[in-house]
């Protein structure tokens, strides 16, 4: 399974100490070169910036058509640039991406999506984690990564934590 993903759900999991779960879902996560940079360029303090230098799981690719990135950031951030045309052309699995303009710009390109609650869901389906509510809240209180409570309830639901 090939698997793309933007800097928001590595930097998210890693702040609450959950990256492993990526790799326990996908094996392999690659990022582009930008990806790489918008984690490691504030040193260690960036949370994820210390394992995309060392996990080996984790892989960084070039992007070979600059221009589709070119393209791309008249709408988008590099990041998220790269990690879409990136995800085009290695023809991913799935792009690992949260921002609401990021999804609707890959959903243009039919690539296939989830964000950090997708993979929340997808890791307590697999028995991964017992419990989403935990991960959730600690989202929302050591990574300040914003939920609006309509959705966080429909997460709980999905999984019976409701």
């Amino acid at each position: 399974m090939i698997v793309v993903s933007n800097t928001s759900p590595i930097t998210n999991l890693a702040a609450i100490g959950k990256l492993e779960i990526l790799e326990q879902l996908y094996g392999t996560i690659i990022i582009p070169q930008a990806v790489y940079q918008e984690l490691t360029d504030g040193g260690d303090l960036i949370p994820g910036s210390r394992e995309v230098k060392t996990v080996k799981w984790i892989q960084i690719e070039h992007i070979s058509n600059p221009e589709q990135v070119i393209l791309l950031q008249e709408r988008l951030d590099r990041g998220e640039s790269e990690a879409i045309a990136l995800a085009i052309e290695l023809t991913a699995d799935l792009l690992l991406l949260d921002e609401q303009l990021g999804r609707q710009v890959a959903s243009e390109y039919s690539l296939v999506f989830t964000g950090i609650l997708g993979v929340a869901i997808e890791a307590k389906h697999k028995g991964l984690i017992s419990a989403v509510k935990p991960l959730l809240d600690d989202l929302i209180n050591i990574a300040e990564f914003w939920i609006n409570s309509q959705l966080y309830s429909r997460v709980l639901n999905i999984v019976g934590e409701s």
